[in-house]
């Protein structure tokens, strides 16, 4: 092996430990965090008061909804 194709090779290693230890760090945070706890309430957190649960109330211009 060359010197460049250790140096390409100890990128790799060194970028996917570091961001695989990323994820693992975000996961944790996120499960102290409570963010898995109620996933039904998140799922409807994007609807408005008045706005119907589960209906497509979007359209495109010139169609109806």
């Amino acid at each position: 092996m060359s010197s460049v194709d250790l140096a390409v090779l100890a990128t790799v290693v060194g970028s996917v430990v570091l961001f695989g230890g990323a994820v693992v760090l975000a996961m944790g945070w996120a499960f102290r965090a409570g963010q898995f706890e109620n996933f039904d309430r998140g799922s409807r957190s994007i609807f408005g008061a008045d706005e119907p649960v589960g209906e497509s109330t979007d359209a495109f211009p010139g169609e109806s909804a």
